[in-house]
């Protein structure tokens, strides 16, 4: 059974997002620790999804609809929890009222936020070494 949980990012949540961003993006990624940990957490909004009680994959928004560091550990991609990681915090987004939510997609992803009526923008960019590309929904 799963669950997606919007958590604090407080003692209690923060080793568990760390350690899922650690193990996707600075481990199977390369992303700098430096880059990943960029001094926003502690004023983004913050989803955990939780299979069988043990937490394997995160999410952030920050307070300007911008959606980020969505990591499934390895063993529990295809299950469909990056989705319902997305849906929730667009739901968040919903209820708040804001206007849009916003990410940058790294680009083997464009389609798969694309399913869930996010739109490209702009030009190709990148970000910690891996290609990137702007996209939006509006709400």
């Amino acid at each position: 059974m799963s669950d997606i949980q919007l958590v604090a990012y407080d003692t209690a949540h923060s080793p568990y997002i760390r350690a899922i961003r650690e193990a996707v993006f600075m481990q199977e990624q390369g992303v700098s620790p430096e880059l990943e940990f960029d001094g926003l957490d502690a004023y983004a909004m913050h989803v955990l999804a939780v299979v069988d009680g043990e937490y394997v994959g995160t999410g952030r928004m920050q307070d300007d609809g911008h959606i980020g560091r969505i990591a499934i550990l390895q063993n529990y991609r295809g299950l469909g929890l990056g989705a319902k990681i997305v849906q929730k915090l667009v739901a968040e987004a919903v209820r708040l009222g804001y206007p849009r939510v916003y990410l940058g997609a790294q680009t083997h992803a464009v389609d798969f936020y694309a399913k869930l009526g996010f739109t490209p923008y702009g030009d190709e960019f990148m970000d910690a070494g891996i290609p990137h590309m702007s996209m939006e929904k509006s709400l």
